[in-house]
């Protein structure tokens, strides 16, 4: 079974997309969040189940989504996923600024 760790910069996500949710709604803030890391469950056993990222085109890094939020991800070995973030679906991830984990 492969390792699922988030990092720094995908749980600030996670959290900033709670507090923007929660203005309105702190019951669907919370199911959203459980929700999208309930997705990332399956890549402890089909690790490439995501389509590969356009903006970065590598084998490495992939996405799968939940709703309209996109969860994106690198492979790391075949014992080690990072989750790299949480972007909602319409946003480019180069707003999200550089993502050190792939040498940008």
């Amino acid at each position: 079974m492969v390792n699922v760790r988030w990092t720094d910069k995908a749980e600030n996500r996670l959290h900033e997309t709670y507090k923007r949710i929660a203005q309105d709604s702190p019951f669907y803030a919370k199911q959203t969040v459980l929700n999208i890391v309930k997705r990332t469950r399956v890549l402890q056993t089909m690790p490439k189940i995501g389509r590969v990222v356009p903006e970065f085109s590598r084998e490495d890094v992939r996405e799968i989504f939940h709703k309209n939020y996109r969860i994106v991800y690198k492979i790391l070995d075949e014992m080690q996923i990072d989750i790299l973030t949480v972007a909602y679906g319409s946003v480019p991830l180069e707003n999200f600024g550089p993502f050190p984990e792939l040498g940008s």
